[in-house]
């Protein structure tokens, strides 16, 4: 044996309670890592990061105000920015797409209305199940439409429009924001309501529509209150109803249809959806946020210039309200035979 290579004790120093105690750590720390991990965990510490709203329309809509306001406030209340994100297109599919497509983990939610009931059924397929890929997380406004006429038209109330239309049939036409917007589809239940035949005019928006209305070019439409709030006060379009169940706070003494037409009910409502799958801590956190920021008085003050009133549900609430409302349209949709196919 050679001189002066000798080996060095195996412990270095360490006793083998030392080694076997720091394995003990190793092995504590990457389970506490694993549990960390874990959706329960994940659903305790959420958020942790930046919430994306994503708002399936182009800027400058009823969408966007309501967004906008709601992520303030939300963000306030969660101690996480919630970043809006405009992803426009087809109708609202691309951005409902987005987020049915995203992680189940809540941080990618969307702002949409009646559109994500109405696209099952206006479109062959679509490339997402609104019932399986999709689950509510809140219904957070509702704001009536209102049903306004053309000056030239020479009618000044709701209870005379619908004579009209039953005692000259084929003779009033409205307009709408284009075919399956819900100012086509309140126009059609109204017809199937009050049993009259008008002929649809349909236009990319209510904008356009309303030049052409006011002009007399077309008779009748019906639109959101903030769309239309500015002509009427300028006597441009007249107001004859709105189309909720109950008057509208914006115009107290405007009647309902559903006082001529029993049972027609319309609301422009919005909801915030997410995907289906994410852990139940943070539905239960993303809706108790949500809930909380509606009651804010200054949110509450903004929606109210516009006849927007914050509703707030679960997301029980919000299921079953979601799969009525797909019902409800699917009959109005199917008895027309609208399709955007």
């Amino acid at each position: 044996m050679a001189q002066g290579h000798h080996r060095r004790p195996y412990h270095a120093g360490l006793s083998c309670g030392d080694v076997l105690g720091a394995a003990l750590r190793v092995m504590l720390m990457a389970a506490l890592v694993c549990v960390a991990g874990t959706p329960t965990a994940l659903a305790q510490n959420f958020p942790t990061r930046p919430i994306h709203l994503i708002l399936p329309y182009a800027p400058g809509g009823i969408i966007e105000f309501v967004g906008r306001t709601l992520a303030q406030k939300l963000g306030q209340v969660l101690g996480q920015p919630v970043v809006v994100e405009d992803r426009s297109g087809a109708g609202g599919i691309v951005g409902v797409d987005y987020v049915a497509h995203s992680a189940p983990d809540g941080y990618d939610i969307v702002l949409v209305d009646s559109a994500i009931v109405t696209n099952p059924t206006l479109h062959k397929s679509l490339p997402y199940d609104t019932f399986k890929d999709l689950l509510a997380i809140s219904i957070v406004a509702t704001a009536p439409e209102v049903l306004v006429v053309a000056p030239q038209l020479g009618i000044k109330t709701h209870t005379a429009l619908v004579a009209y239309g039953k005692a000259n049939p084929g003779k009033l036409n409205y307009a709408s924001a284009g075919i399956g917007s819900l100012s086509d589809l309140a126009a059609e239940m109204w017809k199937q309501s009050a049993g009259i035949d008008a002929t649809h005019v349909p236009y990319t928006g209510i904008g356009p529509a309303f030049i052409d209305q006011m002009s007399g070019k077309v008779q009748m439409s019906f639109s959101s209150l903030p769309a239309a709030m500015p002509f009427i006060a300028k006597g441009s379009l007249i107001p004859l109803a709105t189309t909720g169940l109950k008057r509208s706070p914006m115009y107290p003494d405007l009647p309902t249809v559903s006082e001529v037409l029993p049972g027609y009910d319309v609301d422009l409502w919005l909801g915030i959806y997410g995907r289906a799958g994410m852990p139940a801590g943070v539905l239960a956190t993303l809706n108790s946020g949500i809930n909380k920021a509606l009651q804010d008085g200054e949110l509450k003050a903004a929606f109210a210039k516009f006849g927007i009133e914050p509703r707030g549900t679960t997301p029980q609430e919000g299921d079953a309200f979601t799969k009525s409302e797909y019902e409800k349209w699917r009959k109005v949709i199917i008895g027309a035979h609208i399709t955007l196919d």
